[in-house]
């Protein structure tokens, strides 16, 4: 039980991390390409309940900014003015899951904009930027994690169930892809597609280079299972009743190979949200103004923002939890397949 226990931890966690991901838009108190010239490089601003004279506040709030004199990029707290936060409240304009329009937000502030993580050069507020980019990260590596699984399932059940010159062909068509550095392979593919692309074209590029160049491995572990699958006693005996073998595959084959491509997919998903954040890191992917993890880390070219900002450090630190969540759920998937494998063997024992 401990197994399962471990694999519902990570389950909830990275349900918890999606939803709030998903529903970017209401999180954000900010469209993410709204930019405020004027208050470039806002370091993260503080919340406060209590006032310089003492006084105790219901509601968070915070002191507007105003440019310090005689520096650039520096501000100081207007402590005359304190704003208070209003929750729930309507804002700009987003599409919640993609489609659906909702202009109702977590927080807000009247009079002044407020950056709990601060802002970038643009004067674009880092939390929508982060939330908002997630999203474009996040489907890009499930897109591509799902496309990658699915191409491996089909090559690795082909070559298993089949076997002969098509097992022989296939696997070393997957020996070569594993010989290749897919990351070069990765930057070479999308250096050589066009670079004037619109977002979303840029986005679906993406998630196609990325994806048809991981499946040698999932194909290699689907056809070891398959192997195994089509060679068990039920199997045997379906197929001397005359079971057809399309049958075969969708009812006793394939659900064996279940536990591998979760496994997988909890393995994959990351790799692919950090490929694309390479490409975009790198000026290969997803162009500006759209958000991205990898393009708000593009901002670290600059040396200045590299030494002055450490706030624009922070969209790595997103990343993290969503990393070790998936790390977490594909150990707890190996743990619990290992224990199924054992109570099988003790049932045939």
């Amino acid at each position: 039980m401990t197994g399962y226990r471990k694999l519902d931890k990570w389950l909830g966690v990275l349900v918890a991390l999606h939803v709030v991901i998903a529903c970017g838009g209401f999180f954000a108190p900010y469209d993410p390409v709204e930019q405020d010239r004027e208050h470039s490089y806002v370091r993260p601003m503080r919340l406060h309940l209590v006032d310089r004279q003492g006084n105790i506040h219901v509601r968070p709030f915070f002191y507007p900014l105003r440019p310090s004199e005689g520096s650039v990029n520096q501000y100081d707290e207007d402590t005359g003015r304190p704003i208070s936060l209003k929750f729930f409240t309507s804002g700009a304009s987003y599409k919640l899951l993609g489609f659906l329009p909702v202009r109702l937000h977590l927080f807000r502030a009247d009079g002044a904009r407020i950056y709990l993580l601060g802002s970038d050069g643009y004067g674009r507020d880092q939390l929508s930027r982060i939330l908002y980019g997630g999203q474009v990260s996040l489907l890009a590596g499930l897109l591509g994690a799902g496309i990658t699984l699915s191409i491996g399932l089909g090559i690795g059940a082909v070559a298993g169930y089949y076997g002969g010159w098509r097992d022989d062909v296939l696997m070393r068509l997957a020996e070569l892809f594993l010989a290749l550095p897919w990351l070069y392979l990765l930057f070479a593919l999308r250096a050589f597609l066009p670079l004037a692309v619109s977002p979303l074209e840029a986005f679906l590029l993406i998630v196609v280079v990325i994806a048809t160049v991981g499946w040698a491995r999932p194909a290699r572990l689907v056809r070891g299972v398959v192997l195994s699958a089509k060679e068990r006693d039920f199997v045997r005996a379906a197929r001397g009743f005359g079971a057809s073998d399309s049958y075969l595959f969708r009812r006793h084959v394939l659900p064996e190979t279940s536990s591998v491509l979760l496994t997988q997919a909890a393995i994959l998903i990351p790799q692919y949200v950090l490929a694309e954040m390479t490409l975009s890191f790198l000026g290969l992917g997803v162009p500006e103004p759209v958000a991205s993890w990898g393009n708000l880390l593009a901002n670290l070219q600059q040396y200045s923002v590299l030494m002055s900002y450490w706030w624009m450090y922070l969209p790595a630190l997103a990343v993290a939890p969503f990393f070790m969540g998936y790390l977490g759920l594909a150990a707890a998937l190996e743990e619990r397949a290992d224990s199924l494998k054992m109570g099988s063997w003790s049932r045939e024992v």
